[in-house]
């Protein structure tokens, strides 16, 4: 047992509560996480919490016009103040990037392949992205994707699509769409990669914020939680995230907003590209910054201004007023 694995063994001998949406994707990297913890910590209880979340609820509403703010956390995040729970796993693109008072983001778990994937109905198992044919219909609920790929197939037709991922794949096998798009991810953990068409480039789309690593979520100050949640922390994974993250608080944006990223490390060095696009597509606003992998944070706030500068601002002025109408 690591040092701090048998700190945080000797100081918490009560049972630990766990929340969870109760979706079976959040289940599987809740229950992931359980187990893992298990492993460092035999000798303690954990135990799983479920609950569903207003995102879970309202499903016949596209996800832009009922805003972003804790859409899946929020439920969560009461359990967690109210000390009914301990903390929270997340999927890390679902959590805001401003925290309600009194909670902060402890853990970022080693990430999972965060491209965007191509799932296609059995007619079209001999095409990729850019061989279907025009009209297709393409179902997704983001906008991030939305746009990017309206920009480079503006012959595709696109239609909101909702739903967990089972729903939306039999929705799919059914013939309401030609084609969707999910999380490499998400597939991956439901033991579905065989559903994966095409992995879609970063050229054509980058992906959502912390997508394909999970959040741990907790009470500030915790340190008894968070000397527990350290030791599933992915140090490289975190770094990216941060920067992700930092780089959407900076525009304000959220997952109504077509705002996309891509990040990498080598040698010290950390990448990101950030992209803002216009709903319809025809306008993307693309950038890069490089920087030492201990500013992660600064290198995301910087790029958002440069985007800005370069004509962001305008974009999210305008959908920010479509949403509101």
């Amino acid at each position: 047992m690591s040092p701090i694995a048998s700190s945080a063994a000797s100081t918490l001998n009560r049972t630990i509560r766990i929340s969870s949406r109760k979706s079976q994707l959040a289940l599987i990297q809740t229950y992931w996480v359980r187990d893992e913890l298990q492993k460092h910590f035999p000798d303690m209880t954990f135990e799983v919490q479920t609950m569903e979340t207003q995102g879970d609820k309202v499903l016949d509403v596209s996800l832009s016009k009922i805003g972003d703010k804790g859409l899946f956390t929020q439920e969560l995040e009461d359990s967690m103040l109210q000390r009914e729970t301990d903390f929270a796993v997340h999927s890390l693109k679902d959590l805001p990037t401003r925290l309600p008072e009194g909670l902060m983001l402890g853990c970022v778990t080693e990430r999972e392949n965060p491209a965007d994937a191509l799932v296609v109905h059995e007619k079209h198992k001999d095409k990729q992205i850019d061989t279907l044919p025009e009209g297709a219909v393409i179902g997704t609920s983001s906008l991030r994707r939305l746009a990017q790929l309206r920009h480079h197939y503006p012959h595709l037709t696109f239609k909101d699509i909702r739903g967990n991922l089972n729903t939306r794949l039999r929705k799919l096998d059914e013939g309401g769409y030609d084609a969707i798009i999910l999380a490499a991810a998400g597939l991956k953990r439901l033991d579905m990669s065989d559903r994966i068409h095409q992995i879609i480039p970063s050229e054509i789309s980058l992906h959502a914020v912390g997508q394909g690593a999970l959040g741990i979520e907790c009470r500030s100050g915790d340190d008894e939680i968070l000397s527990l949640l350290k030791v599933l922390e992915h140090e490289p994974t975190a770094h990216r995230c941060y920067a992700e993250r930092a780089f959407l608080r900076e525009l304000e944006g959220g997952c109504q907003v077509p705002i996309g990223v891509n990040t990498t490390i080598v040698d010290g060095t950390l990448t990101l590209i950030g992209v803002v696009a216009s709903l319809d597509g025809k306008r993307l606003v693309q950038d890069k910054i490089q920087g030492p992998v201990g500013e992660a944070e600064d290198l995301g706030t910087t790029l958002a201004k440069q985007l800005r500068q370069q004509g962001a601002q305008e974009i999210l002025d305008e959908i920010l007023a479509e949403n509101r109408r």
